[in-house]
């Protein structure tokens, strides 16, 4: 048969208005595939297990050359927990912190002191997973012992057996209640903290989860169109788990950092691309008189909202994806994980939500007029505030930029700075210990630890130890010790620092070690005979340790930040373009994402680098902005802002596409659009704040970063910024193409029956 060259019905039809309606027309054949593909996911996950990123995937700069030259000469310091003994009462080093009565004498804690340490000795020796335990240690000012306990294995196999040694530790604490003895170290920190923010993190779900669902009640007026939004939600979060184990074993899981922030991207974009498709289904209905039928609205939601949602998902996973750049196993993974439950989200509101809005859609249309009534009150409202814009819109965008500068200009003084012990809450028994083992022993805090290879590694070694003696920036109660590898070629040298790892006076360490002290060390080596007969450098030697991690990590992100941002920025670009044929309209959309990622990073700096805040939010400041906030805020920042750019450009363009000028457009659309699009600014702020509650400062951040965005972009891009700079291009907005007049509307290509 011969063509005749022109296009099929068929084949004009949106592949989201083919998905929807099939979806609806077999409402529970789409269901029962949804909810097995779901079991598949999760099944796959849990056969597969998560692969645990490896050590040396967390290995950045110098710091990660000197870990590699560890571990290949045998040098990779064994864990070691520390058991702390204090005197429970007034003049104990335990202050008020622990349980029990003072100690009646001096001469009797002491004894109590030693009698507990040799019990603590003998039950952790018994223990199959520890390697020896050291003798006990007193405190310079004798109110404080300590019992280091090395276990056998890594740091990964020590996480699994810090169990058994906290166990014998309450047991000794029982047995002596006049002592308070605890257990510290980076493994019972790391469970520690890790447990506890498990169970902050489901007391975040079990707060957000009924303010989303109490939110969409109010938008809907129908229990079950308010629970279909947060069902689907949880069937993203629960099937991007699934998937996310298979992925791990291509992009390595990060301690299960990835979690939280699958948890939250789902609840945002699984509520909100539900909301979206729902509400445009319901005001075909209402638009209609609600003569046509659900099948009918679902197809009629899909030409419009299923595309918008496409764009959109589409446009968040490809920001997400520009923290693959930053070459790190922590973004690695949490991209990984934000994008598996972006997809999954979209999935979900493309098949399964047309299936359930087609099938249960008669018991979800309670309270049309009041919602209707309440609707056009909204819009009413918002097209009161966009008149006055688009009248002067030259007054209103300088206005609406003096606003953003202000806010964004704190983010020129942004200081960077690592998580670590320091960092962590003291409401962490582990983490409390640490503060007062560290105050006692200040040889036990953080160390450089330096590696030397060549003819004789430990000549520079014991050059650079004699340099630091008397140092006040190296810790002077305990003499460093030279370890040298088995083949004579490697050393090894800790330099204990008696300051936060965080701290300006550990920085200054830092580079004094690896500026001045230990360059000087080597070339005396050398001096003194040690180069390579060749003539060739004979010695390598780098610096590692929690410090120089920190600052390796920090200076890796902000060398890799501008790559991302400009990988970014380009991608959403092109995905507003393709959604709206117009060049200009996206590299405003481009611009006004920037806006409020700036704006963001600007109040991020002014809330946690000082002290103002501390009592509001609950935080104690470090004087810094977390090393991972700001790229993690500006991937997903980025996102969910063109996620709401999307949907209300393209009700903008759907008005200019009917004739109506650009500048009425502008009002048209976003008052149009203002219900929906507030509803889901709501709903995203309040899970946003749901993760204030978890007492770890880098997710209150996070959360404090996102929120102040999404308040930035409803206030004032979207009041303010974004309807005067269309109102000032007018027409060109559009350009190089201006919206054609629209296809035939989806009842037009449609086999459905009214």
């Amino acid at each position: 048969m011969r063509s005749t060259g022109q296009q099929s019905p068929v084949s004009r039809v949106p592949v989201t208005v083919r998905t929807a309606q099939w979806c609806a027309t077999h409402p529970w054949k789409a269901i029962a595939g949804w909810v097995l593909l779901l079991a598949l996911c999760v099944g796959a996950g849990a056969a597969a297990g998560t692969n645990k990123g490896s050590f040396a995937d967390f290995w950045v700069g110098e710091a990660g050359r000197a870990e590699a030259m560890a571990s290949d000469s045998g040098l990779t310091p064994p864990p070691v927990e520390q058991v702390l003994i204090e005197r429970a009462g007034p003049g104990g080093g335990g202050g008020g912190g622990g349980g029990g009565a003072a100690v009646g004498s001096e001469a009797e804690g002491e004894g109590e002191a030693e009698a507990a340490a040799a019990e603590i000795r003998a039950r952790m020796a018994a223990l199959p997973a520890v390697e020896s335990v050291a003798e006990p240690v007193v405190a310079r000012d004798g109110d404080a012992v300590r019992v280091a306990v090395t276990l056998r294995g890594d740091k990964e196999t020590a996480k699994q057996d810090v169990e058994a040694l906290l166990a014998q530790t309450a047991a000794v604490q029982q047995a002596h209640p006049g002592l308070l003895i605890e257990q510290t170290g980076s493994a019972s920190i790391s469970v520690a903290v890790n447990d506890k923010q498990g169970e902050e993190l489901g007391r975040t779900e079990m707060i957000s989860l009924p303010v989303t669902f109490l939110i969409l009640l109010v938008v809907f007026g129908a229990v079950l169109a308010a629970g279909i939004p947060v069902l689907l939600a949880l069937f993203a979060f629960v099937g991007a788990v699934g998937l996310y184990g298979l992925a791990s074993w291509v992009f390595p899981d990060a301690g299960g950092a990835a979690l939280s922030v699958i948890f939250m991207m789902g609840m945002a974009v699984g509520v909100d691309y539900s909301l979206f498709y729902l509400k445009r289904a319901r005001e075909e209905r209402e638009r209609s008189g609600s003569t046509i039928s659900h099948v009918r609205a679902v197809e009629l939601a899909a030409a419009t909202s299923g595309r918008a949602v496409v764009d959109s998902g589409l446009a968040v996973a490809l920001a997400l994806a520009g923290l693959y750049l930053v070459g790190d196993v922590v973004f690695s993974s949490i991209a990984t994980g934000a994008i598996l439950v972006t997809l999954v989200a979209v999935g979900g509101s493309l098949t399964v939500l047309p299936a359930l809005l087609a099938l249960l859609g008669h018991r979800m249309d309670g309270g049309r007029f009041a919602r209707r009534r309440g609707r056009r009150a909204e819009g009413r409202m918002w097209a009161a505030v966009l008149r006055p814009v688009v009248r002067r819109p030259l007054l209103a965008l300088v206005a609406g930029l003096v606003v953003t500068v202000a806010l964004a200009a704190p983010a020129l003084s942004m200081r960077l700075g690592t998580e670590g012990k320091e960092t962590f809450p003291d409401s962490v028994p582990a983490v409390a210990a640490y503060d007062r083992l560290v105050a006692a022993f200040p040889s036990e805090g953080p160390a450089h630890l330096v590696l030397v290879r060549g003819e004789d590694p430990a000549a520079p070694l014991r050059r650079l130890a004699e340099a630091t003696r008397g140092d006040a920036l190296f810790a002077q109660d305990r003499a460093p010790v030279v370890r040298i590898a088995e083949d004579g070629r490697t050393a090894l040298l800790a330099l204990p620092v008696p300051y936060a790892a965080n701290s300006a006076e550990a920085s200054r360490s830092l580079e004094r070690v690896r500026e001045r002290l230990l360059p000087a060390a080597v070339a005396g080596a050398s001096a003194a005979g040690t180069s390579g007969a060749s003539g060739a450098p004979a010695t390598e030697w780098a610096v590692s340790g929690e410090i120089a991690a920190g600052a390796d990590y920090a200076a890796h992100q902000e060398r890799r930040l501008p790559w991302v941002i400009l990988f970014v920025s380009l991608a959403t670009l092109a995905v507003m373009y393709a959604a709206f044929r117009s060049l200009v309209a996206a590299a405003l959309g481009m611009l006004l994402n920037l806006a409020a990622v700036l704006v963001s990073w600007g109040v991020l700096t002014l809330v946690f680098q000082g002290t103002w805040a501390e009592g509001l939010l609950g935080f104690e400041s470090l004087g810094f902005v977390g090393s991972r906030t700001p790229l993690m805020v500006f991937a997903i920042l980025v996102g969910l802002s063109t996620d709401y750019q999307i949907f209300v450009v393209s009700r903008i363009r759907e008005a200019v596409r009917r004739g109506v000028p650009t500048r009425e457009a502008v009002v048209d659309g976003i008052a149009g659009s203002a219900s929906v699009v507030t509803s889901a600014a709501v709903i995203m702020v309040s899970v946003f704040v749901s993760f204030l509650f978890i007492d770890r400062i880098e997710m209150k951040q996070i959360a404090v970063g996102l929120t102040v965005a999404v308040l930035f972009d409803a206030i004032v891009l979207r009041a303010v910024i974004l309807p005067s700079a269309m109102s000032l291009l007018g027409d060109r907005t559009w350009w190089p193409a201006h919206p054609s007049a629209p296809r035939p509307r989806a009842q037009e290509f449609t086999r459905s029956a009214v």
